[in-house]
């Protein structure tokens, strides 16, 4: 994306703002506040703007601009000093006369693995996951090592879509492509909510761009209908709070992200009034014992819709989100009928569990006291780790994309154990699934199934919410071979092929013996 020939020149650093017109000043400013090394984000950005002199990108702007603004993206999200040095060199190495090695000698070996990690991630152009299983091995890997890699990475493709409108059409398509096939689902399995729903909005119009403009044309009015109704109701929330003195943090409308909403519309037919989480007032108040205090006020004020309590703090989904959730209909004075008041879904959580579902793994540097945080981290990294151990040669492709289609590419549902464990599972996921992901020697014995104090059948597609209870036969040893015509998840049939590879065994060796 460079158009000028590499100078020793440097732009005046009055010419330097990003598209949300911010400056250097502004990120030294943020680094300060929290009593951060000033004097090492200086020095990088005066290294990167040396080394960037005069070149600049399709838009016009220095080139210099761009990392800027993925450094100031990642201190917003609370990121220590060494990621937004290395957000700021990122691209140095690749487009400069400068190398890694040169990194290194001036800014240490931290500073030069997250660069080259991000250098590394930009080394393939993206055309169809098929081909793209050795870039996200890489990914991977260096994400296992250091998990800040993907998240300057995150932050440089924001601010790359963001200027998308510079590059040619193709181009354009490949790289929001790219950010919707790939990182968006890793930033959702990093319970990175909102830089999930960025790179799916900021992608949505070049590669889905006649479903756009039919989303802006025909579902944005409306939605924004909604919005207008969801500021009426926070205000007369907050009147009804203030009156019987409960007291909270702060109350805010939310919105779902376009594409997220255009995903939902799909599944409904495009009905908009099927979607009762459009938009959800989020009430931030300071205990777990204030959010049911305050679960039971707004169930005083507003009647509840039956079946929609979800209750996620005593029982977090695995990605570790904790909120109560409510929907209700709003007073008679907001109703768009005689009937009765619009469907509203009401959030409820404390500011440790909104940070940790804002900012998923980013929290872990955000409070790095958080022991908390940093179990979830280790969580959210684990399973990476893992994968890449299930799957150590490097010429194993297609198994390794099998994993990746089903473990990261996927929707996710979470049910039950008999015992209120969650279990995170892919969508369509079946009982012999369930049993596997929580025991090989579960999956083997199985026998039967019941879901929710019903018996059910094995093949049994399960739902988000169920709580299954597996029988065990314990005379049985082995998986049946059937049970590959079903199964979804790549841990089941990696068992189930194991038991049979091992049985065909014990048979050959038996004729060998006669």
């Amino acid at each position: 994306m460079i158009e000028a020939s590499e100078t020793t020149e440097v732009p005046p650093e009055t010419d330097l703002t990003t598209i949300d017109g911010e400056t250097i000043s502004d990120l030294l400013k943020i680094v300060e506040q929290r009593n951060g090394d000033v004097d090492l984000i200086r020095l990088a950005f005066d290294y990167a703007r040396k080394a960037h002199g005069l070149q600049r990108r399709k838009s016009g702007d220095y080139y210099i601009v761009h990392p800027l603004a993925a450094a100031l993206h990642l201190a917003k999200l609370g990121m220590d000093e060494q990621t937004l040095a290395a957000a700021l060199l990122h691209d140095v190495p690749e487009d400069t006369e400068y190398t890694l090695s040169d990194v290194q000698s001036e800014f240490g070996e931290e500073i030069a693995f997250l660069v080259e990690g991000v250098t590394k991630l930009g080394q393939l152009k993206y055309r169809g996951i098929d081909r793209y299983v050795e870039n996200l091995r890489r990914m991977f890997v260096s994400m296992a090592q250091d998990a800040r890699v993907i998240l300057i990475k995150f932050a440089d493709r924001i601010n790359n879509l963001r200027t998308l409108d510079a590059l040619p059409p193709e181009k354009r398509r490949r790289i929001a492509l790219e950010s919707l096939e790939i990182y968006a689902p890793i930033a959702n399995r990093l319970g990175m909510g909102e830089m999930k729903g960025d790179l799916e909005d900021l992608s949505f119009p070049f590669v889905y761009p006649e479903e756009y403009q039919w989303m802006k044309r025909k579902i944005v009015p409306q939605f924004e209908e909604k919005i207008a109704f969801l500021s009426g109701f926070q205000e007369w929330v907050e009147t009804e709070f203030h009156e019987r003195g409960i007291d909270y943090v702060s109350i805010d409308g939310r919105s779902k992200h376009l594409y997220s909403l255009y995903k939902k519309l799909l599944q409904n037919s495009r009905d908009l009034s099927k979607i009762h989480d459009l938009v959800a007032l989020r009430i931030i108040v300071d205990s777990v014992g204030k959010c049911y205090e305050t679960l039971g006020v707004i169930h005083e004020i507003c009647k509840p819709l039956k079946g929609r309590i979800k209750d996620y703090i005593a029982q977090p989904k695995p990605n570790g989100y904790q909120s109560l959730h409510t929907t209700v209909f709003s007073p008679k004075q907001f109703a768009a009928s005689d009937v009765h008041g619009q469907i509203v879904e009401i959030q409820i959580r404390t500011p440790e569990m909104h940070d940790e579902a804002e900012y998923g793994i980013a929290a872990h540097w955000r409070y790095k006291e958080r022991q908390v945080s940093r179990d979830r981290a280790d969580y959210r990294i684990n399973w990476m780790q893992q994968l890449l151990d299930e799957h150590p040669d490097a010429d194993d492709k297609s198994q390794l994309l099998e994993t990746m289609k089903i473990d990261i590419f996927q929707n996710f549902i979470f049910v039950f154990t008999p015992r209120g464990d969650v279990i995170e599972l892919p969508e369509d996921s079946t009982p012999v699934d369930f049993a596997f992901r929580i025991h090989t020697d579960l999956g083997n014995k199985c026998s039967g199934v019941k879901i929710n104090d019903q018996i059910g059948s094995l093949n049994t597609t399960l739902k988000s919410g169920d709580v299954v209870e597996i029988f065990l036969n314990p005379h049985k040893t082995e998986p049946s071979p059937d049970w590959l015509s079903f199964v979804k998840t790549n841990t089941a049939r990696q068992r189930i092929r194991q038991s049979m590879q091992k049985k065909n065994k014990r048979l050959f060796d038996n004729q060998e013996d006669s």
